[in-house]
């Protein structure tokens, strides 16, 4: 038993709806466009369904606990619409206001992202720096009333719709490898570009893009939280959006194998459903098996991080695998769709190529492994038998 409360049931029966009239309609066209429409994001903040969390004097609920956030990433990948990617505006990027932003950045930044008018990125990873953050090459001189920012960045997801992107760099001097300063940058700033609409294996509609910085000023009420620390800010939100993947990655999986089962009582081999082969019921039954497994420990690691008791390496486990599992699931699903599978027409064909980066992004797999692995071989480590 899922354990959601009577106003959270009504919350996912409101934004299934906003889904189906809004966003999944117009998904084909975003694919065919590069890029989602910006009135996506101002529909969803009229309607109360972007970044939720923040306080009501900021425009948002205040109260809302993760179980919210957990069932508008269920709901976007039961529609099809992962690729509008809210979840990175909403939860990935905002909360860095909240948790390192001064009282005035809120008040300027926070309302208009709660209402869709302000879209929001990250830009951390560089052609030669993505996991190892310490190869980071941008940086920040400090010039005393503002940061001169040089550098680039890409694969930046929402980086040509952002209106305001969180730079991180390193400080301009520093002897420290990992002396970093975030900044917040504003559209429009003379000397930030960007670069190419980057063509990717899939997630065509969620635009990706080159950012590059020359002789950006950036005033010091744009600097986020401390100089230096940057780093550290980085690392302290990994652990939620670790969580926030592996929600995403088994509910597409889950998706997948709905779809995969629906194909396959219906396809005939050898005049009868593909589902009374025994090959067919032995796999299904295994990502069923899997698929439930994974969902339960999801489940139990929301209730966790709702407790303030989330660690990094319990949200490693649930992304590696998530991840794991769900490309499991889309590669079985193709398999079972045939020659069907391999057609851009049906769902399976592009589910296979969107979850092919999920094994990389917020960690690759074996990223995840280490990070288990350090943890089981520490002096810190205690036996799960008690």
């Amino acid at each position: 038993m899922r354990n959601f409360t009577e106003d959270q049931i009504m919350f996912r029966d409101a934004y299934r709806k906003f889904l189906e009239a809004e966003i999944a309609p117009h998904m084909e066209d975003w694919r065919e466009a590069g890029i989602v429409d910006r009135a996506a994001f101002k529909k969803a903040g009229d309607m109360g369904f972007l970044m939720i969390w923040p306080d009501e004097k900021y425009g948002g609920m205040g109260d809302a606990d993760f179980r919210y956030e957990q069932i508008i990433i269920e709901e976007t990948a039961r529609a099809g619409c992962k690729q509008w990617y809210n979840t990175l505006h909403s939860r990935l990027v905002g909360p860095y206001f909240t948790r390192f932003g001064s009282e005035e950045q809120r008040q300027r930044f926070l309302p208009k992202c709660v209402s869709g008018e302000t879209i929001l990125a990250i830009a951390m990873t560089e052609p030669g720096a993505g996991s190892d953050l310490a190869g980071m090459r941008s940086n920040a001189q400090d010039m005393g009333d503002h940061w001169l920012l040089n550098g680039s960045k890409t694969y930046i997801s929402n980086g040509i719709n952002a209106d305001v992107v969180i730079v991180a760099a390193k400080v301009a001097g520093a002897e420290k490898a990992h002396s970093m300063v975030l900044l917040i940058l504003e559209r429009g700033m003379e000397g930030f570009e960007r670069g190419r609409n980057l063509k990717k294996m899939g997630l065509p509609a969620q635009d990706t893009a080159e950012l590059f910085f020359n002789n950006v000023k950036v005033p010091k009420a744009n600097q986020l939280g401390e100089a230096g620390k940057g780093f550290y800010y980085l690392m302290e939100g990994l652990a939620e959006e670790r969580l926030i993947a592996a929600v995403g990655q088994i509910s597409h999986a889950r998706k997948a194998f709905d779809i995969t089962r629906d194909y396959v009582m219906q396809r005939q081999l050898f005049g009868k459903p593909l589902a009374d082969q025994q090959n067919t019921q032995f796999r299904m039954a295994e990502m069923d098996t899997e698929i439930e497994l994974v969902e339960v420990y999801v489940d139990h690691l929301v209730a966790e991080h709702n407790a303030g008791r989330l660690s990094s390496n319990m949200g490693a486990k649930a992304k590696m695998m998530a991840s794991e599992v769900e490309w499991k699931m889309v590669d079985l699903g193709v398999q079972l769709h045939g020659g069907a599978g391999f057609m851009d027409e049906y769902p399976i064909s592009r589910m296979f190529s969107d979850a092919r980066i999920n094994r990389i992004l917020a960690g690759s797999s074996e990223v995840m492994r280490l990070i288990i692995g350090r943890d089981v071989f520490s002096q810190k480590y205690q036996s799960r038998m008690g």
